[in-house]
Parts: C-alpha cells; structure tokens; sequence
C-alpha cells in the first residue's frame, strides 16, 4: 500500500539515494541508515512495513541485524548481497529474511518484490479463513498459527506462507515458480533457490507429523497426508 515506510539500510549512500528515488515514485516513505546499529534502532522506533537490508555493514551487520529483528518481530526484511553466490542468500534465507537481491539490481525488480511482499502481507490480514485440517496439521490463516497434533510450531512468515500454501493445494505438484508467485506474491525472477531453503526448513517442522511435502523430480512440491 502507497504510503507505507521503508528503511533501507546500506552504507552505500549512492545506493539509499537510488532506491529510495524508485520508492518514492510509487508512493512508498522512506527512511535510511548506514550502519546495523541505527538501523536496529530505527526498526524498534519507527516500526517499518518492510525493511531493506544489505549485509556488509559497519557496527553490526545485516545478518546480525536479521537475527535480531526476528527474534521480535515478523517485519518482511529483503536482503542485498553483492556476492553472486548461495552462502549469503541461504544464510539470509535461515535467519528469516523473506527475499533476496544480488548487486548490482534493477531498482524496478526491487520495487516490484516490495509491492509484492506488502500486498500480500495485507492480504493476510484482510482475508478471513477457516483453520486448514490435514492429518495432524492445523493451520489458523487467522491467528497465522500451524500445529502439529496441537503442538505449536515456531514458524518464520513465509514459512507459514508457504505451508499454507501447499495445505492449499493438497495433493498438487506445484513448480517453484508457482510457489513463488503464490507465497511470495510476485512472478518468476529465477529465484528457486528460495523456495527449496524454505521447504528444508519446513520439513524438519513437519517431521514426525503424518503430513509430508514429497519432492517431485523435475516438477516441484506437493504436500501429501
């Protein structure tokens, strides 16, 4: 939604000024810091809709910072690397990030995956569902909870995103990229990768449980009881 605030964390002032130039014209406030530190800061006192965060920063760094918005908040946090490659996308993806982006990026990609994460993020909260019963999983859209035969399962955002998702569609092969179009709420960027670290960590939630997620080679996922 236009008008929401973002704060881009970078120490590459160059790079705040780019992407806020891109934000701005959409409609997004945005606010900016050059180290981890402000940036924990401006996170616990401005309350952001959605953070943008590079990972090589001075003070503390992104990852840090990921770790320690996470262990209090569910603020979707986009994640810059400018490594191309997986060390820094799955780490940033484990700590809880919802998404990625590899320097040097199409500021337009990075608006559109902002609009993306907002708009589903508000769909979420707008829609009213009806717990999901699969076996010994329930889901809550609701109250966004997912339990294990009554056993409440600590899951990240888009975790639960994504094992809504699948509970959905129960039974259905579903490519990555449909995953990522319905979980993630944006088209194929190439960014499979992200979808398999999430199933990962889903399935040690699910394991012991009766319900599955079976890998479908050279197809996708399905989620089965």
């Amino acid at each position: 939604m236009a008008g929401e605030l973002i704060l881009v964390v970078d120490d590459e002032e160059n790079i705040i000024d780019l992407v806020q130039l891109y934000l701005e014209r959409e409609g997004y406030r945005v606010e900016s810091a050059l180290d981890g530190g402000k940036a924990l800061e401006m996170i616990e006192k401005e309350e952001p809709a959605l953070v943008v965060l590079d990972i090589m920063l001075p003070v503390v760094d992104g990852f840090d910072v990921c770790r320690s918005v996470r262990a209090n908040s569910d603020v979707p946090i986009i994640m810059l690397t400018a490594r191309d490659d997986d060390i820094d996308k799955i780490v940033g993806l484990e700590l809880g990030a919802d998404d990625y982006l590899t320097k040097p990026f199409n500021p337009r990609e990075l608006v559109a995956r902002v609009r993306a994460i907002l708009r589903r993020s508000e769909r979420t909260l707008r829609v009213e569902n009806h717990p999901l019963h699969l076996g010994d999983l329930t889901i809550d859209p609701d109250r966004r909870e997912a339990r294990i035969a009554g056993e409440l399962l600590s899951l990240r955002m888009k975790e639960f995103d994504l094992l809504q998702v699948l509970a959905e569609q129960k039974g259905i092969v579903l490519s990555r990229e449909k995953l990522l179009n319905l979980a993630w709420g944006y088209d194929f960027y190439g960014q499979t990768r992200t979808v398999d670290v999430h199933i990962a960590h889903l399935r040690k939630h699910l394991a012991g449980s009766s319900v599955r997620i079976e890998t479908v080679t050279g197809v996708g996922y399905k989620m089965v009881v």
